[in-house]
């Protein structure tokens, strides 16, 4: 055996165990417990069966369809307004408003949702700062006023909340491209407008689908939004499955909402690797 051989053991054993406590907390948080949810969602007294999922598409198929619809909803304005915020940031000429527009569209990367929802109570309720400043204007009367807090404001509030976030990605490259090709277009003429749409979105496009991904799955997980601001049904599966935990203590339908909820994101998942190994030319 060599010398280097030799020094080579030692050092690959020492990797193995500084990535160990990386690879248990993976195991432990994330791993165990996944297994433990499909487990639980397949498996009723002890033998296999899709009686949890059954249960679930019986009592919760309007929440699942709702669901489905608010995520898509919101990632869709979230896409036009991130591209019109970050295209006038790259875009735009006035100095002032582009300063005051980085200075207000950062604010809510610093709320956490439990506090956005809060905030969106307070603001979109019947008696809310919203109808208040426009009864105050005088845009509408005192008896037109009306609540937002439905799925309304589900939308509302997960537009403003990640909004920034894909923002902050997508102007970032968008200020990253080369201006080569925008001066062009700008001497012959080309409109903000044109050059935004056939000219840097499509160069960025990768950037802005990863952002709206990542944004996807984060609305589809969180449970403070629609449950402080839909008190009615239909409501989103996060809440339905707090609540067969927390009323019922049935872990059965709530891992097997769970999957469905995986199975939503999946797909979402799945059509952007695909796509993404379309544009790399891998082979078919």
């Amino acid at each position: 055996m060599s010398s280097a051989q030799l020094s080579n053991g030692p050092n690959r054993f020492a990797s193995i165990l500084l990535i160990l406590p990386s690879l248990a907390i993976i195991g432990v948080l994330f791993i165990y417990p996944l297994g433990f949810s499909v487990a639980s969602a397949f498996f009723e007294t002890g033998q296999f069966s899709f009686e949890n999922f059954a249960k679930a598409i019986d009592f919760y198929s309007r929440d699942i369809v709702f669901t489905v619809v608010i995520v898509f909803l919101a990632t869709a304005i979230i896409a036009v307004l991130s591209v019109c915020i970050a295209g006038y940031l790259t875009l735009g000429e006035s100095v002032l408003a582009v300063a005051v527009l980085k200075w207000l569209y950062r604010w809510p990367l610093f709320i956490p949702f439990i506090v956005s929802a809060q905030l969106m109570r307070t603001f979109l309720a019947k008696n809310g700062m919203m109808n208040n400043i426009l009864i105050e204007a005088g845009v509408m009367e005192p008896l037109q006023a009306v609540s937002f807090l439905d799925w309304r404001g589900i939308v509302i509030t997960f537009v403003w909340k990640q909004t920034p976030f894909v923002v902050l990605l997508v102007a970032g490259a968008m200020a990253a491209l080369d201006r080569t090709t925008i001066e062009a277009a700008r001497n012959l003429g080309a409109s903000k407008l044109r050059i935004l749409i056939q000219i840097v979105v499509p160069q960025v496009g990768t950037t802005l689908m990863v952002g709206l991904i990542l944004s996807y799955v984060t609305i589809m997980s969180v449970l403070s939004v629609p449950m402080m601001i839909n008190a009615q049904t239909p409501t989103m599966l996060t809440v339905d499955m707090a609540w067969r935990i927390n009323s019922y203590g049935d872990y059965g339908v709530a891992n097997a909402l769970g999957i469905i909820s995986y199975l939503i994101t999946g797909i979402v998942a799945w059509f952007y690797l695909r796509q993404g190994l379309k544009e790399g030319g891998a082979p078919k």
